[in-house]
């Protein structure tokens, strides 16, 4: 019978021997090529026409600017920008009736309320836009739907989805800014154990 507290032997471990470069598989790297001379254009250029070429870019910049801001203001002033002030009329309004209907009674003014919701709105999209975190972004969330809900409930019947149509568009214009940097990729974190 054997014993069972005697340790199996141990199996010989055999020399251990190196394989030549020639039988690697794969066959070691070879070293790269050098590199060519990168070229160097600009420091090929002679000094008068570099000179040359920044005196004919900076006029083009000054005509540009010369006959380019007069032409764009004059265009601004005959211009008609009904359509933007109308746009935000049919956002506004009905957010402002709808805290006019239900603020009676409480301790603060429909007047108070509209102006924090327009210094929240710009706050939370200036946050949102600088600091791009998670509780900017969620109260500019908040705040276009709070404001999409409004204008539903406080526009006449005959034009509420055109105008609850129009809050949508401005909310996610505005969004761009707002949710600047945002992805929906996944991130994801491999951690290595040793």
């Amino acid at each position: 019978m054997s014993d069972l507290n005697k340790p199996a032997p141990e199996p010989d471990v055999p020399p251990l021997h190196t394989i030549p470069d020639t039988q690697r598989v794969p066959p070691p790297r070879r070293p790269a090529p050098p590199r060519p001379t990168p070229l160097r254009t600009v420091e090929d250029l002679p000094d008068g026409v570099i000179i040359a070429l920044g005196v004919v870019f900076i006029g083009c910049i000054i005509a540009a600017l010369i006959t380019g801001v007069p032409e764009l203001s004059a265009w601004a002033r005959h211009h008609d920008w009904s359509w933007a002030t109308q746009w935000a009329a049919t956002v506004t309004d009905p957010v402002h009736a709808y805290l006019d209907a239900h603020t009676v009674g409480l301790p603060i003014t429909a007047t108070t309320v509209f102006g924090i919701w327009l210094v929240v709105g710009a706050a939370t999209l200036i946050g949102a836009w600088i600091i791009e975190g998670f509780g900017p972004r969620l109260t500019w969330l908040a705040y276009g739907t709070a404001t999409v809900f409004m204008v539903w409930d406080a526009s006449p019947a005959a034009g509420r989805t055109v105008a609850a149509g129009l809050a949508v568009i401005a909310w996610t214009i505005l969004s761009t800014f707002a949710m600047r940097g945002f992805s929906l990729r996944p991130v994801v974190n491999v951690f290595h154990r040793s």
